[in-house]
């Protein structure tokens, strides 16, 4: 390379790290919470004809399965129990629920600075799952998650600002008892941290325990009651239509100790919910709505995320598949039907079923995340980090899909049309008066940063440019920017009297 081009490359690369630095706030193109919506896949008929179908499916089906507790809550609320043991919800009931529920809910993070509002069509994407393998990309191989890989995870997840919220991704695999693994799982996300986290708990006095370490991480509980900074993802429900015994008792500790509940129907379209996507729909908003008629029959004011998490078969197969188009056009709908009912709602995009970070995977993941955020969806969980349908997790992955999300949420954004942005003024001065081009602008100048999203990782140089950098490989430049973060402290880590009374309390499987 000859002294002109280094320097030649010196300087691009100057400019390009000066532009890179972080922004102010109210510069800051995307954010977490931009309302979307300006996708809908149903019409008005459309919408009317699930709700009707949801509210038959609730009067003549209903639900088996639940446990006494629930069973006395809400029979006292109006359910119905029939000689087949299953209970049935009149739709005055329904209706009831629908119209008492809370419209917003804030999701607190345990420093106050990423609190997420959920109401109306506000946008937030994050992590979740249970994978059982980390993809190893250099290796091009999979191994058992660990308790490391999520405490990196989190730790990732803490400095991509377009990742607003961790929910659990991957099962402890070095942790074989169940207790211990909820725990650390806990203690991991949150040493990680500080944004909202997600999790769930195997048996209810496991959830018991959990809430004792969440106490000491918040200084109290009533300093926990006030901003409870962990949410319970809750399956339960077991498509089609039964409740889950053990997670339902779960979720009934969890209202009384204050903690929020993700709602999660997740039935698969083909198997274990109606092959249609629209019959997949009204599953999983049925199954959503007689949750939320039991929460409300425990708490009338407990936030619960109204949780539709329909999954998709290749029905060649049986086999999920989370990264096709079926599958976007499925969390679009379940989106729509939230907005709908005004409900804060959840759902999942973002999945992969390619093996590594590669173009099938962009492709997948690309194409629902979008089509979540423009649907309105308040928090799309699995968008950044998930493989291999569900099964592996790739930390990579979740660094690239920092630059993914941030395009994505600049999607969400859309097109702002104002005097100003149309620009007519300024087409006359460049054209009339000026130099025939907008590249010096005032105008082009001041909406740089605001009106445009820059990637971290992604590649946007010319192929001689490419060149001169020596080729730089996208994977190679994720691994490069995990290590970076993941060689720097914990910034979220608690004080080490909190950490010490923790580990005297349970058995931490963190190194201090």
């Amino acid at each position: 390379m000859t002294a002109q081009t280094s320097r030649r490359a010196g300087g691009r690369s100057a400019r390009r790290s000066a532009r890179a630095a972080p922004l102010a706030d109210h510069l800051r193109p995307v954010r977490a919470g931009m309302p979307g919506g300006s996708y809908q896949p149903l019409s008005a008929h459309d919408i009317q004809k699930i709700h009707h179908a949801v509210l038959d499916a609730l009067e003549t089906v209903g639900l088996a399965d639940a446990p006494e507790s629930g069973i006395e809550y809400m029979t006292k609320a109006g359910a119905l129990l029939g000689d087949d043991g299953r209970l049935r919800f009149p739709r005055a009931l329904v209706e009831d629920a629908i119209a008492k529920a809370m419209r917003n809910i804030v999701l607190y993070s345990r420093d106050g600075k990423n609190d997420l509002e959920l109401s109306g069509s506000k946008v937030h994407f994050g992590t979740a799952g249970a994978a059982v393998h980390v993809v190893d990309v250099e290796g091009r191989d999979y191994r058992d998650s660990t308790l490391q890989d999520l405490y990196d995870a989190a730790r990732l997840t803490d400095k991509l600002d377009n990742i607003h919220f961790l929910q659990r991704p991957m099962v402890c695999r070095d942790i074989a008892d169940n207790r211990e693994m909820d725990l650390n799982t806990v203690y991991a996300c949150c040493y990680g941290t500080t944004k909202h986290v997600g999790t769930s708990f195997t048996e209810v006095d496991f959830a018991k325990d959990a809430f004792k370490m969440l106490h000491m991480i918040a200084g109290g509980e009533d300093k926990w009651r006030a901003r409870p900074f962990v949410s319970n993802s809750n399956c339960f429900v077991v498509p089609p239509m039964k409740f889950a015994t053990e997670s339902c008792l779960v979720m009934e500790e969890c209202i009384k100790q204050g903690m929020p509940v993700l709602l999660l129907s997740a039935g698969q379209a083909g198997a274990t919910a109606p092959a249609p996507i629209a019959g997949a729909i009204v599953q999983a908003v049925a199954e959503c709505l007689a949750g939320l008629v039991y929460v409300q029959a425990i708490d009338p004011t407990h936030p619960a995320i109204f949780g539709t998490w329909p999954f998709v078969s290749d029905l060649r197969t049986g086999a999920m598949s989370g990264g096709s188009g079926e599958q976007a056009l499925l969390t679009a709908g379940c989106a729509q039907m939230h907005r709908f009912y005004d409900l804060p709602g959840g759902a999942a995009a973002g999945i992969a079923d390619a093996k590594l970070p590669d173009m099938q995977a962009g492709w997948e993941q690309a194409t629902s995340n979008v089509m979540a955020g423009l649907s309105g969806l308040n928090m799309v969980y699995e968008a950044a980090g998930m493989h291999a349908s569900l099964l592996g997790f790739c930390l990579e992955s979740l660094v690239l899909g920092d630059d993914l999300l941030g395009q994505a949420m600049r999607c969400v954004r859309g097109i702002e049309i104002t005097d100003e942005t149309i620009s007519v003024d300024v087409i006359k001065a460049t054209c009339l008066e000026g130099p025939g081009h907008y590249l010096g602008s005032e105008q082009t100048l001041a909406l740089m940063q605001s009106e445009y999203v820059y990637p971290e990782l992604g590649d946007r140089t010319s192929p001689k440019e490419w060149n001169e950098l020596g080729k730089p490989d996208l994977i190679q430049k994720a691994i490069a920017r995990k290590e970076a973060i993941l060689a720097e402290p914990s910034s979220a880590a608690f004080s080490s009297e909190v950490d010490r009374a923790i580990r005297a309390a349970f058995n931490i499987h963190i190194s201090p």
